[in-house]
């Protein structure tokens, strides 16, 4: 009867060092380091053996596996973020490419001109567009000094064809007076030889 009080009594020291022991494992503060402190500093030693109860291991390894299985799920998770994020990394550097391209587009037309199918840059189209314009201002003024020579050159002409025009008019008539006269006087000789020979 003693031995089996004392075998009671020992059951349930064990059985109330096992409750503290299984309640902290359970701690959800705790990390596996520390709830297998707990277990083994909680658990009774036989020579160089410790004796855990079966109840407690299975906890811990229940505790164990799901901690191994959350961080496989956060691995995962992890992993399945990390794809995510290289895609959107992706899009958005293919996003960024064809922004830059449409920019350089942009700043090449703002800064190019075409014209007959011809990319020229907006300063040398400038030039050639001033050069060209002086040019047809210089070719203006030119045939404008020109057409001027001409038309005072024209008038001169005319003034002088007038001058001949005149000249010859006034040659005509006095040569005509002439004639008229002349013809009078040849008149008037043969009437007069006419007169003498009758």
């Amino acid at each position: 009867m003693k031995s089996i009080a004392t075998i009671l009594i020992m059951l349930s020291s064990l059985y109330g060092m096992a409750q503290p022991a299984a309640k902290a494992i359970e701690d959800k503060n705790l990390g596996l380091q520390d709830r297998y402190q707990v277990m083994k500093n909680n658990s009774q030693t036989y020579e160089d053996y410790k004796v855990i109860k079966e109840y407690i291991l299975e906890g811990f390894w229940k505790i164990t596996t799901d901690s191994f299985q959350l961080k496989q799920n956060q691995l995962a998770e992890a992993k399945q973020r990390i794809t995510t994020l290289e895609t959107e990394l992706m899009n958005s550097q293919n996003e960024l490419k064809s922004h830059q391209a449409n920019v350089e587009g942009l700043v090449y037309d703002s800064k190019h001109i075409a014209v007959f199918g011809i990319p020229f840059n907006k300063g040398v189209f400038l030039v050639i567009g001033a050069a060209l314009v002086a040019g047809l201002v210089v070719l203006v003024v030119a045939i404008a000094g020109r057409m001027k020579l001409l038309n005072s050159e024209m008038t001169e002409k005319a003034l002088i064809a007038e001058s001949i025009s005149l000249e010859f008019e006034d040659y005509k008539r006095k040569a005509l007076e002439k004639q008229t006269k002349l013809s009078r006087e040849l008149q008037n000789e043969r009437n007069k030889l006419v007169e003498l020979r009758k």
